[in-house]
């Protein structure tokens, strides 16, 4: 059986208990080295995610253009003393949505990036034309042909830039392609979600002059030139927020080791309005079943909302809780493609096109399915699902630990790209599940 091929089959229905150790964050590690492109000299990550699909992708996009990077165990030690190509294959490029963020780096460095339209899980358009029009105003000239954006530039120049939305990805590669530009850049309403302060503290040890103001705006200023660092990527909130869900939906007990209560702030306040139970340790945060769940009204926002990431995993403890929840999406407009699967295991839950939440979003007037009811509790059946996407698919994991009798979660491949040895990681916990 390929890895395409891969999935999972569970055996639910028994309640999850023990210890679990979150990763460092994939979403960040990624991009931290795509910033290690931005020097010649070696740069040092400890707490990296190395089994995690996704950074095993951003590695070999980097080899491919030249770098040379080693794991051991949890450490990932990267240099590229050379660019030796400009060009990305498609073959890399389309597997994620890191491709793009390397225009920066090999426009500083060559002049030139010829990157292929990004790809990534399926939950909306996500398009990329924040970035595009960021480094055309750092002075970048975008070109496309044949599903590749051509992008030259002799000298990037810093320059006042406002995203119409706090993008995260758009706030990345503006900083990165700004910190060895001439001059200032000034961004005003940018992303200042954590994995983006990780990424900020890694080139600010680089050597690059980086401040945050309150109102969203990141200022950077240009420097000659950057050298090597050595950093701890900070750990994985997704993954604890996930592990969370799962432990309180199966009315377990279980500790997550790395969970930073900084970093989940928003969720603790949802979970415990919702009838969870937690209490903060020094080393990470314990989650707890005590009782019946209440029913809520959520929405999605960046941070310091409600993260779209967490929207799917709640959904499932929400299906477990008495009354009518609302959940509002209002970053990614098809966030809920994973709901119909969902139905086959006998959730009660419906999708409309209309903000059902405290104000329209940008999706309002729209035919996308951006809001949803569910009601609780239900009780889940074992069913065959197909995972679309990464959160989603842990999301399965989550109703199929809770469903009883035999599920099977087709497309282990999506959920690997974030969350390293799930299945033994929730065997731990008392699962039943194996890969097959």
């Amino acid at each position: 059986m390929s890895e395409t091929d891969s999935k999972f089959i569970i055996n639910g229905g028994n309640p999850l208990h023990g210890k679990v150790k979150v990763s460092g964050a994939k979403n960040s590690a990624t991009k931290l080295l795509v910033a290690s492109l931005l020097t010649d000299k070696e740069c040092v990550f400890h707490n990296s995610p190395n089994k995690i699909s996704d950074l095993v992708v951003t590695k070999d996009i980097c080899e491919s253009i030249g770098s040379d990077i080693k794991f051991t165990e949890n450490t990932l030690t990267a240099r590229t003393q050379k660019i030796l190509s400009s060009h990305i294959k498609k073959e890399l490029g389309n597997k994620n949505r890191i491709a793009i963020l390397l225009a920066g780096p090999l426009l500083l460095r060559t002049g030139k990036a010829e990157i292929p339209i990004p790809g990534g899980c399926k939950i909306g358009t996500r398009p990329v034309n924040f970035h595009i029009d960021s480094l055309e105003k750092l002075g970048c000239h975008v070109t496309v042909k044949d599903d590749f954006y051509i992008l030259e530039a002799d000298n990037l120049r810093g320059n006042n830039i406002r995203l119409n939305y706090p993008s995260v990805g758009a706030t990345e590669n503006i900083i990165i392609a700004s910190t060895l530009s001439k001059g200032r850049t000034i961004l005003t309403n940018a992303a200042v979600e954590p994995e983006i302060i990780d990424l900020i503290k890694f080139l600010q040890k680089m050597g690059a002059i980086i401040e945050i103001s309150t109102d969203r705006k990141i200022t950077i200023e240009g420097v000659s030139n950057l050298h090597g660092a050595e950093h701890t990527v900070i750990p994985d909130r997704n993954q604890a927020a996930s592990f969370a869900c799962a432990g309180l939906a199966s009315k377990g007990d279980i500790f997550i080791e790395n969970a930073v209560q900084d970093d989940l702030i928003t969720f603790l306040n949802t979970v415990r309005r919702v009838g969870g139970k937690y209490e903060v340790k020094d080393n990470g945060i314990r989650f707890f079943y005590d009782g019946d769940f209440n029913s809520i009204a959520i929405e999605t926002n960046v941070h310091p909302g409600f993260m779209t990431d967490w929207q799917q995993p709640f959904v499932i403890l929400m299906t477990q809780a008495k009354g009518i929840s609302i959940i509002h999406e209002t970053v990614y407009e098809e966030r809920f493609g994973y709901v119909s699967q969902l139905k086959k295991m006998g959730s009660e839950i419906e999708l409309y096109d209309t903000c059902l939440g405290g104000m329209e979003c940008r999706f309002a007037n729209t035919h996308y399915f951006h809001s949803a009811v569910v009601k609780g509790p239900t009780p889940l059946r074992a069913a065959e699902i197909d995972v679309p996407d990464l959160r989603a698919g842990f999301s399965y994991l989550i109703a199929g630990v809770i469903a009883k009798g035999e599920s099977m979660v087709n497309g282990a491949i999506y959920i690997d790209r974030g969350y390293e040895d799930i299945d033994k990681k929730l065997k731990e916990l008392g699962a039943d599940i194996k890969r097959s």
